[in-house]
């Protein structure tokens, strides 16, 4: 599924509709992912061949890694570093004013503070220590010496904490009830449900480009500079 994205980065929202994990299942077959949501694959995979007929590939898909490590963290870095302050402080509000009448929302709130207290750490560790180490890669004649050793060893640790974050945002959806807003919401309670939508259509989009085009590519450049100084 990963590779469906990438070839067609509209259909993410076609899967995310359908409850289809393409960034931390990306190496899934559409089939597979269906079967295990129970939807019928022949008319998911109708539906988005239909979708994507008219799509073309976007840029950041065919960006080598250090133009991609670039676009991630003004994009998708940068987001995430407004927008988890500012839903942090919408959740107090709402709770503060709604708390009573919907305690649910004091689960919300509990979950998002997980997800935020996962993620800054996680996009720190990313911009100090794998990003430079990606450039410095990238621009590299020989394979530089790390100090964490091979670059797949920071990779792994990040795509764990992926499948981390994904959880939680499994959890975030059940407890809004899918975003959904009561009767009695008020403005900024549909902003806020809103905005974490947005936060985990983003996220799930963010981690597809490092999971299933960044991190291979740069694996790859590892592996093949390695071959190289051996041969």
């Amino acid at each position: 599924m990963g590779e469906v994205v990438t070839a067609h980065p509209q259909l993410a929202r076609e899967l995310e509709r359908r409850g289809l994990d393409y960034c931390c299942g990306g190496q899934r077959s559409i089939a597979e992912a269906c079967w295990a949501v129970g939807l019928d694959p022949a008319s998911v995979a109708a539906d988005l061949a239909a979708t994507s007929a008219v799509s073309d590939a976007e840029p950041w898909s065919t960006m080598g890694v250090v133009d991609l490590v670039d676009h991630i963290e003004s994009i998708h870095h940068r987001y995430l570093w407004d927008e988890l302050p500012r839903l942090t402080a919408l959740l107090d509000k709402i709770v503060g004013v709604h708390g009573a009448r919907h305690p649910e929302l004091s689960v919300v709130r509990e979950v998002f503070a997980e997800l935020r207290a996962d993620l800054e750490p996680h996009l720190t560790k990313e911009e100090r220590v794998l990003f430079p180490a990606i450039r410095e890669l990238a621009g590299a004649d020989a394979p530089p010496a790390f100090a964490f050793g091979s670059v797949a060893n920071p990779i792994s640790m990040m795509m764990i904490e992926h499948d981390r974050v994904g959880e939680l945002l499994i959890h975030l959806r059940a407890a809004t009830g899918d975003y959904r807003v009561p009767a009695d919401g008020c403005a900024s309670y549909r902003a806020c449900f809103d905005a974490l939508g947005e936060l985990e259509a983003d996220t799930h989009l963010h981690v597809h480009k490092e999971n299933n085009v960044l991190f291979p590519a740069v694996l790859q450049l590892e592996q093949s500079g390695r071959a190289g100084a051996a041969g």
